[in-house]
């Protein structure tokens, strides 16, 4: 079978995930063990390389019971009251909260302070429970309510002044619709696009891929949240799109003679995992 194969060039880690995983990367040159609050990234291949290198994943929990060690913060954020954790056990903290999160963070807890005053509230369209949201509603204290779909936003109080903030990785058009939805029951509505530039680029990209090939590999962690995004972006364009972790999980059956494949993955997929699976297609097609 005669396939031309090729990857995305806008692929790979995002800065953010690439800033987190080299200081980890740079702590452990010279330690043994660096703790980090959450899945560093949520792709379990590049997990399981780290934890090689000494990286172990432990949670809010565990770090309550330490003492005096060293704690990563991973790229998604953590709220206030985890710092305050660290400072009290006498942890110091790699933070690697991404600028783009930290920037967001800010903006939720400054205009929370200020609708409060007036009773207002604060709408956070993202993944409930996802680490980097809880972050954000950390800012309010708790405060702030978070919704997934637009069916969530017809429940909503419009009678009370709003702000709508986005998750950083979630699809711009449908933060772009539920914007719409927002300011038609409430013109005053402040919606503020928090969608990181180089997510909402990829989204654009990513079609373009998605058309511009017969079958589409879409390599992520079935944990990345926005992995499950721009996969579904993916198929909705081109319905022969697999999603897939390691070249185990190739499936000759997908493809026909002379098709052209393209790699592809989420902003949580690092570029050497591409490559792997670009090399293990490559092989099996020679054969």
């Amino acid at each position: 079978m005669k396939l031309t194969i090729g990857i995305d060039p806008h692929s790979g880690f995002c800065n953010g995930v690439v800033r987190a995983v080299q200081q980890a990367e740079n702590y452990l040159q010279f330690s043994p063990r660096l703790y980090s609050l959450g899945a560093i990234v949520h792709n379990s291949v590049e997990l399981e390389r780290l934890k090689k290198k000494g990286l172990e994943i432990i949670s809010i929990d565990e770090v309550a019971q330490l003492r005096n060690d060293v704690i990563l913060v991973r790229a998604h954020g953590e709220p206030p009251a985890t710092y305050e954790l660290a400072r009290r056990n006498g942890l110091q903290v790699i933070d690697c909260t991404c600028p783009v999160v930290l920037k967001l963070q800010e903006r939720v807890r400054d205009t929370w302070e200020r609708l409060r005053k007036t009773g207002g509230q604060v709408v956070i369209f993202g993944k409930k429970g996802h680490a980097e949201v809880n972050g954000l509603v950390g800012q309010t204290g708790g405060g702030a309510v978070v919704i997934s779909s637009i069916e969530e936003a017809r429940e909503l109080d419009f009678s009370r002044p709003v702000a709508l903030f986005s998750q950083t990785t979630k699809d711009p058009v449908e933060f772009a619709t539920i914007a719409d939805y927002f300011r038609s029951r409430r013109p005053d509505t402040e919606v503020y696009d928090t969608i990181c530039r180089q997510v909402a680029l990829r989204h654009k990209s990513l079609v373009e891929f998605a058309r511009s090939n017969n079958v589409i590999l879409f390599v992520s962690g079935s944990e990345s949240s926005n992995g499950k995004v721009l996969f579904e972006l993916c198929r909705s364009i081109n319905p022969r799109t697999y999603r897939l972790e390691n070249a185990s999980q190739i499936d000759m059956s997908w493809f026909h003679d002379g098709d052209k494949v393209g790699i592809c993955g989420a902003t949580s997929t690092p570029k050497w995992q591409l490559e792997e699976i670009f090399i293990s297609l490559q092989a099996v097609t020679q054969e």
